[in-house]
């Protein structure tokens, strides 16, 4: 059964204004279900992290949103045009509807203010309704809920490991109970082991808050795993989109078909080298 719409990108194309313009995103369109994951996947500098800061508004001279529409649908069956809304109600739109987990935790957060101060400080900006004790539970309540344990509020960024600094940032993006998440790449600098933690908790945490997610990334075999469709991008464009399924097996397009034969099989029979060693190994 088709999920309810959230979001609506249509025909968005993006333009880095330099001495000779660059299309970094030419007209691309997808739709993100309510409660669903939409892999964004492709090769470093293919714009997919252009095409979520468009979404966002995040974007920043000399980029520059040439052309297309992004429609934000509420559960109150309000549509939203996100390119046209200004300062105040952009500002009031994120976080509170869509936020947004980068990659690099460290960078993100403020090294010399603590995780309490900064969950605080995103309560207080965002709901002013709020007392100084609801914010700290709500902040407490987040931490809660993705593993990191409330005693941390009191701890700085650097105090934390890779894993936990990328929990809070999560946490963060959850504050407001936002209905999209975008994820930028936000496993890509940890340990596989701790990777797949985070990636259990993000599943998890849509089932229990039934909000949607962008998540992006160059790892095809990983959102063939949690995605429930994927896009591909490819010099710009969305070059493929279809179910996980779908990508995995009737691939369309020779990027995505390419993409999906660059990552070694982890199943299979083993190498003459593995199986019985090297010759050097074998003559000693």
């Amino acid at each position: 059964m088709a999920r309810q719409p959230v979001l609506s990108v249509r025909d968005l194309t993006v333009i880095y204004e330099t001495e000779q313009p660059v299309t970094a995103v030419r007209q691309a369109s997808l739709e993100l279900g309510r409660g669903e994951i939409l892999g964004l996947a492709g090769e470093s500098g293919c714009g997919k992290t252009t095409l979520a800061y468009a979404i966002n508004r995040l974007h920043q001279p000399p980029a520059r949103i040439a052309g297309g529409s992004v429609i934000f649908h509420d559960r109150e069956g309000e549509d939203i045009d996100l390119l046209a809304l200004k300062d105040e109600g952009l500002r009031q739109f994120r976080w509170s509807q869509l936020s947004m987990v980068f990659q690099g935790a460290m960078n993100s957060l403020n090294p010399v203010r603590t995780i309490g101060y900064q969950l605080d400080d995103t309560l207080k900006v965002h709901d002013g309704s709020l007392s100084r004790a609801q914010r700290k539970e709500r902040a407490a309540e987040v931490l809660t809920r993705v593993g990191v344990d409330p005693v941390r509020l009191r701890s700085y960024p650097h105090e934390l490991s890779g894993g936990m600094r990328q929990r809070v940032m999560i946490a963060m993006a959850m504050l407001l109970q936002p209905q999209i998440m975008i994820m930028d790449e936000p496993t890509t600098a940890l340990d596989v082991v701790v990777q797949r933690e985070i990636l259990r908790e993000i599943l998890r945490l849509r089932d229990e808050l039934d909000f949607a997610v962008i998540f992006i990334t160059h790892d095809l075999p990983l959102l063939l795993e949690i995605a429930d469709r994927i896009a591909v991008m490819y010099q710009g464009e969305i070059v493929e989109l279809g179910t996980a399924q779908q990508v995995h097996q009737q691939a369309q397009h020779p990027y995505t078909r390419k993409l999906l034969g660059s990552f070694p099989s982890l199943t299979g029979s083993r190498s003459d080298f593995v199986r019985h060693g090297s010759a050097q190994e074998r003559s000693a």
